[in-house]
């Protein structure tokens, strides 16, 4: 038998842990979100301590060791290739770069979808022409002259962002996103603004590491789409992940026994297959099988993230 779409239930990142976080979550999503300080929504993820769940309660890694690769697809049970967020920064994140290749994973690849940014809003993305490791890592030691480096874009809702691994980035204040990523969480801390806790404490940096895995020629912009078909759009098509865009979209959505993928709703979606259906509603993410039906989508507004297979 097909498996049916699984509705997931986001772990959170809030507090102390993400002193950048903030409601905007709860405002645009009315999600009962644990803190004031709430950074990120982890809507799919197998990280330990931070698995997402089903509606029973049943942890992704429980799912996974019970369906296997009828959920995942060949190769992508173990590890679990990909992390998927949302993301409220009320304040700037840290600038921070991602190694190519580290440990059992690959590094860290992600792409961020703008959600709302408020006026203004920016991104540091990649360093100005002309910087170099040297120049970089003395002003980053300095602090503050690190910031006239830094290359900054000013975003709006609507937009996509890719950014690979060795991208030096930052996710500026007044802005929600959508991030797919590759499921590592090895993050290089470059410079966190001068930024204490109450007690006057900074936040640890890792400059060395940091301008080691940098990659300083990276003059990247917003992703252009590519129309698929009516109302779908390709964003990002690359060696870990590919990601799409549905806007006013009604049509078919096929299984691929080859990989699983996630949708996630930015309005109200309605999955139905035979014999079920789903109302996605805003803000939410369903895991859709490798193993699973062939679905018919009705999405006014989402996006759908899936690993990579060699022919795709």
């Amino acid at each position: 038998m097909p498996i049916a779409p699984v509705l997931m239930n986001p772990a959170y990142r809030c507090g102390s842990t993400t002193p950048w976080g903030g409601e905007g979550l709860r405002m645009m999503f009315g999600r009962d979100i644990p803190d004031s300080r709430t950074g990120e929504s982890l809507e799919v993820s197998a990280l330990t301590g931070l698995e997402s769940r089903d509606p029973e309660g049943e942890k992704l890694t429980d799912l996974i060791a019970r369906f296997g690769e009828r959920l995942t697809g060949p190769g992508f049970a173990h590890p679990f290739p990909l992390l998927l967020k949302l993301l409220d920064a009320k304040d700037w994140l840290s600038v921070q770069v991602h190694p190519d290749s580290c440990g059992p994973q690959e590094g860290k690849t992600e792409a961020w979808h703008i959600l709302f940014a408020a006026p203004g809003a920016e991104l540091v993305f990649g360093v100005l022409p002309g910087a170099h490791r040297d120049a970089l890592e003395k002003a980053a030691r300095a602090g503050t002259p690190v910031e006239k480096m830094l290359r900054r874009v000013k975003v709006k809702a609507g937009e996509t962002y890719y950014i690979p691994a060795g991208m030096l980035h930052a996710i500026g204040a007044g802005i929600i996103l959508y991030q797919v990523q590759q499921a590592d969480m090895v993050t290089y801390r470059f410079y966190d603004w001068n930024r204490t806790d109450a007690r006057g404490n900074y936040r640890e940096l890792n400059i060395e590491k940091a301008v080691e895995a940098v990659d300083v020629s990276f003059q990247q912009g917003a992703v252009s789409e590519t129309p698929m078909e009516s109302g779908r759009l390709l964003l990002v098509k690359e060696k870990y992940f590919g990601l799409e865009r549905f806007s006013g979209f009604e049509g078919s959505l096929p299984a691929d026994p080859r990989r699983f993928s996630l949708l996630t709703a930015v309005r109200e979606c309605r999955l139905s297959w035979e014999g079920g259906s789903l109302t996605l509603p805003a803000g939410r993410t369903a895991l859709l099988p490798a193993q699973g039906y062939d679905l018919h989508l009705k999405a006014p507004a989402a996006m759908l993230a899936y690993p990579s297979v060699q022919d795709l």
